[in-house]
Parts: structure tokens; C-alpha cells; sequence
């Protein structure tokens, strides 16, 4: 999980820090940002093995991480309120966990 939290948390941080000075990007923040933990937790559930169960709650894990750390420098560069730190990580949280799904729904056969 390490690499792929590492992934996604560079990802998160190069948006973040991005939209400080671009607007247009920080206009897309909610949606790139649970792209971005999507994406985190399907590659992640292609190279772990396991269950359906287990590439959900990974990917829900890694996708809410990775975003709680981008939304805590955007919060601290007053790009965000407070409540999104919130609803930020619940809704990348969620979609790492369809990430997972779908990750472990297509990983190679082992």
C-alpha cells in the first residue's frame, strides 16, 4: 500500500499546491481530487491479492489518506474551509473504495 499512498499523496499535493495559483484548478479540486484516490486504489487492488471485501476497505483507506493530506496543506494555505476536510476524505474515501473494486475486479489472475 505504501507505494500507492505515496502516489497518491504526491498527486494530491501537486493539485493542491497547483491550484493555489491556478484557479481553474482549484476549481476542480472535489472532482480531481477523488479521481486522484479512484485511481490510488485501483492500482493498488491490481497488485494486492485478496478479497473483494479487503480492495474495498484498502482502497478506502488509501483514497481517504492520501486526500486528508492534500486537504490538510490546502486548508493551511486558506484554499478550503475547514468542512472540507470532512467531506473531502469521506468522498475520496468512497471512491478509493470503488477503485478497489474495480482494481480487484480486473488484477490479473494469480
Amino acid at each position: 500500500m505504501g507505494k500507492w499512498l505515496a502516489v497518491g499523496t504526491v498527486l494530491q499535493l501537486l493539485m493542491v499546491i497547483t491550484g493555489h495559483y491556478v484557479t481553474a484548478v482549484a476549481n476542480l479540486f472535489g472532482p480531481l481530487g477523488m479521481a486522484i484516490s479512484l485511481a490510488a486504489g485501483l492500482f493498488w487492488a491490481r497488485d494486492a491479492a485478496g478479497s473483494y471485501g479487503g480492495a474495498a476497505g484498502g482502497g478506502a483507506v488509501l483514497g481517504g489518506a492520501c486526500a486528508l493530506l492534500g486537504i490538510l496543506v490546502s486548508l493551511a494555505l486558506g484554499d478550503v474551509s475547514a468542512t472540507i476536510l470532512a467531506l473531502g476524505t469521506i468522498s475520496s474515501g468512497v471512491t478509493g473504495a470503488v477503485g478497489g473494486l474495480v482494481g480487484r475486479r480486473f488484477a490479473p489472475t494469480r
